[in-house]
């Protein structure tokens, strides 16, 4: 699991302080916020700030959710052999060494977050430490490993930037001309203005917004492919599979938002469609081909 977007209160306390700062902004400027210049600057203020800021603060909402303790200085076998673990293939995979941290969960999941591949976080769960074999646990922090070195935090960050610019824009184009259409004989009404502009630029803004997580997911699930592979060739495919199959018997995951795209196992019951993660019998057959 890796780490994609904020979780949605986070994101909704950032487009909130951003749609502050944008219409003040606007208005110093006076932008109207129904031209075709206002309504792209603010599906690309919005499209790419929000995803941006999140992914800079991501390693420290991640430690806040969860309770994350980072290992500064190992107490245990445990710790020991996490921080030497994570060094050997931080090196082996050219990356700068990974902050290493422990949640308190009974689920097996682990994920990575961070702003880069050289400033980056790798957790993992008091349950998979006491569920999975050294092995398993070892395979499973590979795949975190990868998809650090494989930029995937960043990746996904600028695809949500992309798809959440068409969303604002494209609503606002939509509600634009169904507002035009209502409030065509209101020669008094400002444009950009009414309250059915609003409402339907909201209403556009979650239907679209649905369908473009359906890319996002689509993208992420190959890069969960990507990351079994990468752990494959740092660890070996047996290991990476065994953890895969202890996976099976797992929980359904309790990470949120962001987290939850970046663990390496997900809820279960989503739709496949909308979900972050393949079926795992789709990723052990990877492994096997």
């Amino acid at each position: 699991m890796y780490y994609k977007d904020q979780q949605p209160l986070t994101n909704l306390a950032v487009m909130l302080v951003l749609g502050v700062v944008l219409s003040i902004v606007m208005s110093v400027f006076g932008l109207s916020n129904r031209s075709l210049g206002g309504m792209l600057m603010i599906a690309t203020v919005f499209g790419f700030g929000g995803s941006f800021i999140s992914l800079f603060m991501s390693k420290w909402m991640a430690k806040k959710s969860t309770g994350a303790h980072v290992i500064t200085q190992p107490r245990n076998e445990t710790e020991h052999w996490l921080v030497t673990t994570v060094a050997a293939q931080a090196q082996k995979a050219g990356i700068k060494m990974p902050e290493v941290a422990i949640y308190d969960s009974p689920e097996m999941n682990a994920f990575a977050t961070g702003p880069s591949k050289n400033n980056s976080l790798v957790a993992v769960s008091t349950g998979l430490l006491h569920s999975m074999s050294q092995d398993q646990a070892e395979a499973v922090l590979a795949h975190e490993v990868s998809h650090i070195a494989n930029g995937d935090m960043v990746t996904l960050t600028l695809i949500q930037g992309v798809v959440n610019t068409f969303v604002i824009f494209a609503a606002k184009v939509l509600a634009g001309i169904v507002d035009n259409f209502i409030n065509s004989n209101n020669d008094e009404q400002e444009g950009g203005n009414s309250w059915t502009y609003f409402l339907f630029d909201m209403l556009f803004q979650v239907i679209f917004g649905i369908l473009a997580s359906v890319i996002v997911a689509y993208y992420s699930r190959q890069r969960e492919f990507a990351a079994d592979s990468g752990a494959a060739k740092l660890v070996g495919a047996d290991k990476m599979r065994s953890a895969l199959e202890r996976l099976k018997q797992n929980h359904p995951s309790q990470l949120e938002g962001s987290m939850m795209a970046f663990g390496i196992a997900s809820g279960k019951g989503m739709a496949e469609l909308f979900s972050s993660h393949p079926p795992l019998d789709a990723r052990i057959d990877a492994l096997r081909k």
